[in-house]
C-alpha cells in the first residue's frame, strides 16, 4: 500500500493487546473539510484512495473530488479503486485460472520463474454453478446429483484442483459445499480486513469485486462489493486498479417493522419494485433509517443480494450492533468482532440512531406497509400481491374468464392411453400418465417448485418458515401435486444443520423437498429435465405452465425452456404452491387441498406465527457454522481423490474439450507490438442499438450445427454431452466460435435477419461470423465491428472482449459504449472508437461492404480521449474521411493498450523483473 499519506492520515488503533495501522478519515477531514454527512459507501471509497495514494493512479485531486461530492451530490471524476479481495464462481473463475496458467507458461518460456505468477490479492473460487437437479424427490437425490456433476465436469475440476495446489493467495471451495455468496456471507467476509506489511498490521474496510452479479449480497454485512467482468477481476487479483466513476448514491430510508406473517422476501420484492421505478442503474444504493434496528442481518443480505435486480451497482448497509451479532453467531473470532467495532467507530463508519447522511436522492418505506408478494411472470421487478397472482397469470395468457370461473369456449374430451393424451389442444389442459397414474395438467400448473438461490437460502427466518409450513401441511395430510418437480438446494451446509436441529427435515422430505445439492441450481437454469411425460404433455397441448422459486431471476427461458411463466417467492410460499399445484388458484383465499377428514385446508391454517419462526431460529447456533466451515476447502472423498500434478505449470491435454491453452500471450517476451494505423479493414458486423454482451458473448446451450457444435462433434463429443458454453469457458476454441453467434443478434449487412452470420467481402458469401473471421485472418485482413448506441450493455462478460480479440477485430466503432465493456475491449487490445458530431452508421450510409482505414495512431504518443480519422472507401469508388473519438479514457488504459492488453501489461512487468 504505497500511500503518499499527503494528508497525514495514517494513525494507530489499539484493540485489545494488538495495534493496527490505518488511514483515518477524521484526520483526512482536517484537510478535506467536514465529511460527516458523506454516505458510508463513499467513505469506504475515500479510505481506499487514501491508502493507495501514489500521485499516479491516485492523486490528491481524487481525494478532494470525493469530499467535494457533498456539494453537487454527484461527480464525473473517474477514480482507480483497489478492492481487498476477489470472489469467483466456477463458470467465470475457470477462464481466469486458465489465463493464470497460460501466464505461467509464458513466464517460463521467457526464462523467468513461473512461481512469480500468483494473485496479489486474495482470491476465493467457490464451485457452485455446475450442479443440476437431475434427481429429485428421493433421499438419494443429493448423492446422485453430486456423482453426475463430478462425471460431467471432471476435466474442469481436475484443472481447478491443480490451481488450488499451484497458486498462492488462491483458494477453492469444492463442489457440494455451498453458493459463493452465502459462503462469503457466513465465512469469508470480515467487514474489516487486515494485511501485514513492513512489520505492521494494517486495518481497512473489507471490499471486493466478484465475477457474479450477486456479489452485492455481502453489502448486508457492511462490506462494499459488486460484480464485475472476468477481465476486471483478473486485473484486480493481479494488483491493477478497477476504473470507476465516483457514483451517485441513492438513500433508501427504512422505518417501522414487518407485520406478522410477512417475510424478508416480500420486503425485498417491494424494495426492488420501488428502486426499479426510481431508476438507480449504475448508482450506489445505501440503506439508512432507524428501521435498520428492526432488520436482522440475514434480511439485510437478502435485500443487498438483489441489487442487480433493482439495477444498482450495490445496496449497502452500514455497520452496527446487528452486524456484530451476526459475526459472533457465524463463528468469526472474537478479535475480528472487536476490531470491526473499534475500527468502524474510529472511522465514522458506525451507524448511529437518527443518522441522516447526504444523498443524491432518496426514498423511504415503512416496512409495516409491506404485503405478501411474488414477482413475475418474467421480471424480478414486477411485484404482484399474493391475492392477485392468479389474475396476473390470466392476464399474461390473455384468458377471458366468465363469472363462474370457467374458460369461455372450453371443450373437454376424455381421452385415454399414452403418456400425453386428451383433448382439443386449445382447451388449456391435457391428460397424461406417469408412473402408472393418470393426471390432468392444466395451464398455470406449477411444474417446478424450488427452494433455491443465494437470495433466500441464507436467511434462517424464511427457511425455517418453509420447514414449518411443510410440518403443518404434513400433519394435516397434504401432499405436493404429482406434476410438481420439487427441490431444496441450500446455499450452505449450515442450513441442513439447523433444519435437522429444528426437526423439520423429515417434513420437507415428505413433501418432496429432499436435498438435491448445495448450489445455485434452478435460479441459474440448472433445474434439470422435467419427467418426460410432463414435458410431452406441455408440448402437445402447448400449455403455459409455471415455476415458483425462491430465486432472484425469472426471465423467460431461464428456469426451463418449456416454462413460460416464472414466479419469485419466499421459501414458505414455494412449499404452498407445490401443495396447490397451480398459480391460478388464489391461495390467499382458496384451499390448498383437503385434510385427512376431507376438510379444506387454507394457507392461513399452515402458515407459522412469528413466535414459531423465532423459536425455530433459536436452534441456529455458532457451533453449526464452526463445524461446517472447519474444513471448507477440503472437499469430499471424490474431490480429494482427483489426481493432480504438483508441477508449477499446468500439463495441458491436447484432447480436452473443456480446458485449452489460450493464445493470448504468444510472443509476450518480445517487445510490445507496434501501434500503427489499421489499413484495409473490413466490417465483420454492422449492428444496431443496445447490442448487449449477451448478444456478443457465448452463453446457454450449444447448437449441434453451430461452429462450436461442429468443433465438438469433430472432437468426438456427442450433442447430449455438449454441456453449455458456460461450462466450456476454459476452451477458447469453443468460446471464439460462439462469439457473436447469438440466435437473436441482427447483422444489418444481412438486412437485419437474426443469427450470428455475416457477408464475406468481396466474395459476397454468407457465412457464420466465426467462419468469415477465420477466412479474413487467412487473407491477412483486419476487422472492425460497427454499432449503434449503448454497445456492450448488460452483464459484463469477459468473453465478449476476449472472443472479439480472437476473431481478429482490431476496433469497434459505436455511437456509445457501456462503460465496463469499453474498458474490457481496451483490456484485450481492441480499440474502442466513438462516432462524433451526431454521425452514425445510418447518416453515413454504411452497408458493411466498405473498406476502412483508421489513421492517427502511427508514430504518435497515444493520449486519452484523442481524435483519430477513419477513411471510408465505398464499393462505387467514392471515399470519405470522418473524425472519431478514441475511447481509451485513462493513462492506465493507454499503458494497457500499448502492451497489448491489461494482462499482457502485468505479465510484461513481471517478465521484466523475472
Amino acid at each position: 500500500m504505497p500511500s503518499l499519506n499527503s494528508l497525514n492520515s495514517r494513525q494507530s488503533l489499539k484493540v485489545g493487546d494488538k495495534t493496527y495501522q490505518y488511514f483515518s478519515l477524521p484526520e483526512a477531514a482536517k484537510s478535506l473539510g467536514n465529511i460527516d454527512k458523506l454516505p458510508m459507501s463513499l467513505k469506504v471509497l475515500l479510505e481506499n484512495l487514501l491508502r493507495w495514494e501514489d500521485d499516479k493512479t491516485v492523486t490528491g485531486d481524487d481525494l478532494k473530488a470525493i469530499a467535494a461530492w457533498l456539494e453537487k451530490r454527484s461527480s464525473d471524476r473517474e477514480i482507480q479503486y483497489r478492492p481487498a479481495r476477489v470472489l469467483m464462481q466456477d463458470f467465470t473463475g475457470v477462464p481466469a485460472v486458465v489465463d493464470l496458467a497460460a501466464m505461467r507458461d509464458a513466464m517460463s518460456k521467457a526464462g523467468g520463474d513461473p512461481q512469480k505468477i500468483n494473485p496479489l490479492s486474495p482470491v476465493d473460487l467457490v464451485i457452485d454453478h455446475s450442479v443440476m437437479v437431475d434427481k429429485f424427490g428421493t433421499d438419494s437425490a443429493f448423492t446422485q446429483n453430486v456423482d453426475i456433476e463430478m462425471q460431467r465436469n471432471g476435466e474442469r475440476y481436475e484443472f481447478l484442483r491443480w490451481g488450488q495446489h499451484a497458486f498462492d493467495n488462491f483458494s477453492v471451495v469444492p463442489p457440494g459445499t455451498g453458493i459463493c455468496h452465502q459462503v462469503n456471507l457466513e465465512y469469508l467476509g470480515r467487514t474489516v480486513w487486515t494485511r501485514e506489511e513492513d512489520g505492521h498490521t494494517f486495518a481497512f474496510p473489507d471490499t471486493l469485486v466478484g465475477t457474479d452479479s450477486h456479489t452485492t449480497m455481502i453489502n448486508g454485512l457492511g462490506v462494499l462489493g459488486w460484480g464485475v467482468g472476468g477481465i476486471e477481476a483478473e486485473a484486480a487479483m493481479l494488483g491493477q486498479p478497477v476504473s470507476m466513476l465516483i457514483p451517485e448514491v441513492i438513500g433508501f430510508k427504512l422505518t417501522g417493522k414487518l407485520k406478522e406473517g410477512i417475510t424478508a422476501t416480500d420486503l425485498v420484492l417491494t424494495v426492488t419494485q420501488m428502486l426499479r421505478s426510481k431508476g438507480v442503474v449504475g448508482k450506489f444504493v445505501e440503506f439508512y433509517g432507524d428501521g435498520l434496528a428492526e432488520l436482522p442481518l440475514a434480511d439485510r443480505a437478502t435485500i443487498a443480494n438483489m441489487a442487480p435486480e433493482y439495477g444498482a451497482t450495490c445496496g449497502f448497509f452500514p455497520v452496527d450492533e446487528i452486524t456484530l451479532g451476526y459475526l459472533r453467531l457465524s463463528g468469526r473470532p472474537d478479535e475480528t468482532v472487536a476490531l470491526v467495532e473499534a475500527y468502524s467507530k474510529a472511522q465514522g463508519l458506525w451507524r448511529e440512531q437518527g443518522q441522516e447522511p447526504t444523498f443524491t436522492d432518496s426514498l423511504s418505506l415503512d416496512m409495516g406497509n409491506v404485503e405478501a408478494s411474488l414477482a413475475g411472470p418474467k421480471r424480478p421487478q414486477d411485484r404482484v400481491a399474493l391475492p392477485q397472482v392468479h389474475k396476473a397469470f390470466d392476464d399474461f395468457i390473455g384468458l377471458q374468464l366468465k363469472p363462474n370461473g370457467k374458460e369461455e369456449g372450453r371443450l373437454l374430451s376424455e381421452g385415454g392411453g399414452g403418456a400425453a393424451v386428451g383433448s382439443d389442444h386449445s382447451t388449456g389442459e391435457i391428460d397424461y400418465e406417469f408412473e402408472g397414474q393418470s393426471h390432468r395438467l392444466k395451464n398455470g400448473a406449477v411444474v417446478i417448485a424450488a427452494i433455491t438461490s443465494c437470495t433466500n437460502t441464507s436467511n434462517p427466518s424464511v427457511m425455517m418458515a418453509a420447514g414449518l409450513v411443510a410440518k403443518k401441511a404434513v400433519e394435516k395430510g397434504l401432499q405436493r401435486k404429482p406434476w410438481v418437480k420439487s427441490s431444496l438446494a441450500p446455499g450452505s451446509k449450515v442450513v441442513t444443520e439447523y433444519f435437522n436441529a429444528a426437526g423439520l427435515t423429515q417434513y420437507l422430505d415428505k413433501l418432496g423437498f429432499d436435498l438435491v445439492g448445495y448450489g445455485c441450481t434452478t435460479c441459474i437454469g440448472n433445474s434439470g429435465p422435467l419427467p418426460a411425460p410432463i414435458e410431452k404433455a406441455i408440448q402437445t397441448a402447448d400449455l403455459t405452465v409455471a415455476s415458483v422459486l425462491s430465486g432472484n431471476r425469472n426471465f423467460e427461458g431461464r428456469v426451463h425452456p418449456l416454462v413460460k411463466t416464472n414466479w419469485l417467492a419466499s421459501p414458505p410460499l414455494v412449499v404452498a404452491y407445490a401443495l396447490a399445484g397451480n398459480v391460478r388458484i388464489n391461495i390467499a383465499e382458496e384451499p390448498l387441498g383437503e385434510d385427512k377428514d376431507g376438510n379444506p385446508v387454507y394457507l392461513k391454517d399452515i402458515w407459522p406465527t412469528q413466535k414459531e419462526i423465532s423459536d425455530a431460529i433459536m436452534k441456529v447456533d455458532t457451533a453449526m457454522f464452526r463445524k461446517e466451515y472447519a474444513e471448507v476447502f477440503s472437499g469430499d472423498e471424490q474431490w480429494q481423490a482427483i489426481k493432480v500434478s504438483e508441477d508449477d505449470t499446468y500439463s495441458w491435454q491436447a484432447d480436452s474439450t473443456y480446458i485449452q491453452h489460450p493464445p493470448f500471450f504468444e510472443g509476450i517476451a518480445d517487445a510490445p507490438p507496434h501501434i500503427g494505423d489499421i489499413s484495409n479493414a473490413r466490417v465483420l458486423a454492422l449492428l444496431g442499438d443496445s447490442v448487449t454482451t449477451d448478444h456478443i458473448s457465448p452463453a446457454g446451450n450449444i447448437k449441434s450445427d453451430s461452429p462450436a457444435g461442429r468443433y465438438l462433434r469433430e472432437k468426438g463429443v456427442e450433442p447430449i454431452d455438449f454441456n453449455s458454453y458456460g461450462s466450456r469457458r476454459g476452451n477458447h476454441e469453443v468460446m471464439m466460435r460462439g462469439t457473436f453467434a447469438n440466435i437473436r443478434i441482427r447483422n444489418e449487412m444481412l438486412d437485419g435477419s437474426e443469427g450470428g452470420n455475416t457477408l464475406h467481402i468481396p466474395s459476397g458469401e454468407q457465412l457464420s461470423i466465426y467462419d468469415a473471421a477465420m477466412r479474413y485472418q487467412q487473407e491477412g485482413t483486419p476487422l472492425v465491428v460497427i454499432a449503434g448506441k449503448e454497445y456492450g450493455t448488460g452483464s459484463s462478460r469477459d468473453w465478449a472482449a476476449k472472443g472479439t480479440n480472437l476473431l481478429g477485430v482490431k476496433a469497434v466503432l459505436a455511437e456509445s459504449f457501456e462503460r465496463i465493456h469499453r474498458s474490457n475491449l481496451v483490456g484485450m487490445g481492441v480499440l474502442p472508437l466513438q462516432f462524433k458530431d451526431g454521425q452514425d452508421r445510418k447518416s453515413l450510409g454504411l452497408t458493411g461492404k466498405e473498406t476502412l482505414k483508421i489513421t492517427g495512431l502511427d508514430g504518435v504518443e497515444i493520449r486519452p480521449m484523442m481524435n483519430l480519422v477513419v477513411e471510408i472507401s465505398r464499393e462505387d469508388g467514392s471515399s470519405e474521411r470522418i473524425e472519431v473519438l478514441c475511447r481509451i479514457d485513462t493513462l492506465n488504459e493507454v499503458e494497457y493498450f500499448k502492451a497489448g492488453g491489461i494482462l499482457h501489461y502485468v505479465l510484461r512487468q513481471l517478465i521484466a523483473g523475472k
